[in-house]
């Protein structure tokens, strides 16, 4: 096991921003001399309750400790050992291995994740210790990304091809625009030689000759600033389009993929990556990438230039060049690694907003407002950490850049007046290579200034090319099935499905006639969600076959197939919009006659109409301007204008008082007529009307029946109703067996 270097960490037994009780606990436990790299205070238990615990890496050992300090268990590093960090469903663990079996396991809520990511990250420095000594920060949770690097932005180039002939033109415009602006440097030589020295030397001026030169010193001028307009504005329109289409692609790519995918991404992140992603690359294309290619094109035809009027002033001109170019490099290596972990961080920050603002009514009830001021800040502190070690690099670079410019001027004096005075060159060969020079090496020092945004840009074009990298689980047919003159019949054939290696639904097979209604009943964590999301095609079925009217569903294209399914789930989600627009989401084309009849059928005419706007009233974000289930009766309208053959009704009336619940069950009674209806619910009472109910346990069907069928059988199903008429829920499950389906799906993740 190798060590780190021994300022990679701070001295001491016991790190300062440890909490105090930790403290005094870690005290009593380490050797005067032994180093702490990481630690993670978790707060569950093997069961998955709340109790407190402290894990800490040192530089000899990792070490768990207890609250009271009474029990403790270290294991001494080695190289067999192995730590992996994962999360699922909001809960995470870390996990120690050798070759052989694992040692132990802590768990934690994804509050603590902050610090579980820096113990990883000191966990994996110390085995993989790097020569650059850049900081290490805070992982994401398993493997490290990769660093982002500027073949990211080479990846563009399917974005920019369309563009192709503005982009020559732009490309030929920097040529002529930078030929242009070496012309007035060239021309001072002989101002200098033919007219100012000999005119000194008494020889009268010749204004015909000055005429000449000065005439195209401003017709060079011009020219320059004619095409360097030209060439900024198509570059810039060229990048603008490059911009809009990597937005469209990328949200569009989005939306085609599955929902496992966002299952394990937070929204803040999401819409950074979208947003203020693209909007950097896109200022880099349009501004930092046209400097570049120009002061790279500047340099080049500059070192031309000098090595025709003089090679050897040029050799010393062009001296300090390799030793510039070296340090580029060596701050590109480590700047890509701070920006990619700043962009992270930003993104934390983004979480934290998308996570407060929605919920403000929950932040206020609960009087939170100062926590969440704390999380924020919290991120925003990470943030600041991470830009200070980045500006700090940065800051030595660049003056450092310009001492050696300032060195070159002065290496072309020394050297420039040395063979003046051997007569080697003339005044005006050595004016015209300061002029030159100094162009250079602006150009050049603008050159090693854009290494800070290039590599902020290609992090940024590296996590959004994640986004389009990914594959969705549920890919689309090669030769789709249409989904013509559908009837509704659902078969199950010895359908599984897993969540990683935990098995949710185990051999299932269901026949559903068209227009039938099934009733999906069973305790929570039964797979009767899991069920819905399956026949949705939300996720694809791990063995065994779903299918419609017998056709396969995975034949059908996914958009054709879901638009064949009415779905009310139990918290309706209402776009920002008027009531209209929202009913007439399925259908945006759908007359305002046919969002009425649908409204009425829902039994949502009336309270609509007692809205201060009626149908063009605003029901504000999510529809919070609207009750609970006056959003689940848009929703069932919603539902009913597309005039789906299946409908799937996910606990629709689970959230709303009896009186509610009626009118929605009116509602939903003009919903199901006629069609093939799956309806979640665990108010067995609302499903008694069902043609048959499916009683669910453990992703299995144990039985299948009318309810007063399934009453009679006194099974699964009579338990169930028992323990709701007595308003009590089903025993849980022993810890041991609760445990051990928490391992299953923690190892899933």
């Amino acid at each position: 096991m190798q060590g780190l270097p021994s300022d990679s960490f701070p001295a001491g037994p016991c790190p300062p921003d440890l909490p105090e009780p930790w403290r005094l606990v870690l005290a009593a436990q380490l050797a005067a001399d032994e180093r702490v790299l990481g630690w993670l205070r978790t707060d569950l238990d093997a069961h998955l309750r709340y109790g407190d615990g402290l894990v800490v890496l040192t530089d000899r050992r990792w070490l768990a400790c207890a609250a009271d300090a009474q029990a403790s268990r270290s294991w001494p590093l080695r190289p067999d050992l192995e730590a992996k960090l994962q999360d699922h469903a909001g809960v995470g663990s870390l996990e120690l291995a050798d070759g052989h079996a694992r040692l132990s396991r802590w768990r934690y809520t994804l509050e603590r994740q902050p610090e579980a990511q820096r113990l990883a990250a000191a966990w994996q420095a110390l085995r993989e210790p790097t020569s650059s000594g850049a900081p290490h920060d805070a992982p994401a949770v398993g493997p490290a990304p990769a660093a982002p690097r500027a073949s990211s932005l080479f990846r563009l180039w399917r974005f920019a091809r369309p563009y192709g002939r503005q982009l020559a033109a732009g490309l030929v415009l920097t040529l002529a625009a930078t030929a242009a602006s070496l012309v007035p440097p060239y021309l001072t030589m002989p101002l200098m030689d033919d007219v100012l020295i000999p005119f000194q030397n008494g020889v009268p001026i010749d204004y015909h000759l000055v005429t000449l030169y000065l005439g195209g010193l401003l017709a060079s001028s011009v020219l320059a600033w004619g095409l360097g307009w030209a060439r900024s504005a198509i570059l810039a329109w060229v990048s603008e389009r490059i911009g809009a289409d990597l937005r469209t692609a990328t949200y569009q790519h989005l939306q085609q993929l599955s929902l496992q995918y966002f299952g394990g991404k937070r929204t803040g992140d999401l819409i950074a990556r979208i947003g203020s992603e693209s909007d950097r690359i896109c200022l880099f294309l349009s501004l930092h990438l046209l400097d570049f290619a120009t002061d790279v094109l500047m340099i080049a035809m500059t070192a031309a230039v000098l090595l025709t009027i003089d090679p050897l002033l040029a050799l010393a001109t062009l001296a300090p060049l390799p030793l510039i170019l070296w340090m580029i490099h060596w701050v590109r290596d480590r700047l890509r690694h701070g920006f990619e972990k700043a962009d992270r961080v930003w993104s934390e920050i983004t979480n934290v907003l998308a996570d407060t603002i929605p919920g403000i009514r929950v932040v206020k009830a609960f009087a939170q407002e100062r926590r969440e001021v704390a999380r924020f800040r919290e991120a925003n502190d990470r943030n600041l950490a991470i830009n200070d070690r980045v500006n700090a690099l940065w800051s030595l670079f660049t003056p450092t850049v310009t001492l050696l410019t300032e060195l070159g001027l002065l290496v072309v004096w020394i050297f420039g007046i040395w063979l003046v005075s051997k007569g080697s060159i003339t005044v005006g060969v050595l004016t015209a290579f300061l002029a030159y020079i100094s162009r250079f090496y602006v150009r050049l020092d603008s050159m090693s200034r854009i290494v800070s945004t290039t590599q902020r840009a290609a992090a940024g074009a590296k996590r959004i090319f994640d986004i389009l990298d990914h594959v969705s689980s549920v890919p689309e047919p090669a030769t789709p099935h249409r989904a013509e003159h559908i009837q509704g019949r659902i078969e199950l054939s010895h359908v599984s499905f897993r969540y990683g290696s935990r098995t949710v639904i185990h051999d299932l097979s269901l026949d559903i006639a068209p227009g039938e209604m099934v009733g999906l009943v069973g305790h929570s964590g039964s797979g009767k969600s899991t069920l819905v999301n399956l026949i949705c095609r939300f996720y694809d079925v791990s063995g065994g076959a779903i299918r419609l009217d017998g056709t396969d569903i995975r034949r059908y294209a996914t958009a054709d197939y879901r638009r064949r399914i009415g779905l009310v789930l139990q918290e309706p989600f209402l776009f920002y919009g008027t009531v209209a627009e929202n009913i007439a989401y399925g259908r945006p084309d759908a007359t305002h006659a046919e969002i009425v009849a649908a409204a009425r059928a829902a039994h949502a005419h009336e309270f609509i109409l007692r809205l201060p706007h009626g149908y063009d009233s605003l029901v504000g974000e999510r529809g919070q301007a609207l009750s609970g289930g006056e959003r689940q009766r848009i929703s069932i309208a919603r539902a009913l204008l597309i005039d789906p053959p299946i409908l799937i009704l996910d606990e629709a009336t689970s959230s709303v008082d009896t009186t509610t619940e009626n009118e929605i069950q009116k509602a939903l009674d003009n919903l199901v007529r006629g069609r093939t209806t799956i309806s979640i619910a665990h108010r067995l009472s609302t499903l008694r009307e069902a043609d048959r109910l499916v009683v669910m346990d453990r992703g299995r069907i144990v039985e299948i029946g009318r309810h007063e069928e399934l009453l009679a059988r006194d099974g699964a199903y009579a338990r169930l109703h028992r323990a709701q008429q007595q308003d009590q829920s089903p025993a849980d499950p022993p810890w041991d067996e609760a445990d051990d389906d928490t391992d299953e799906a923690l190892d899933a993740s």
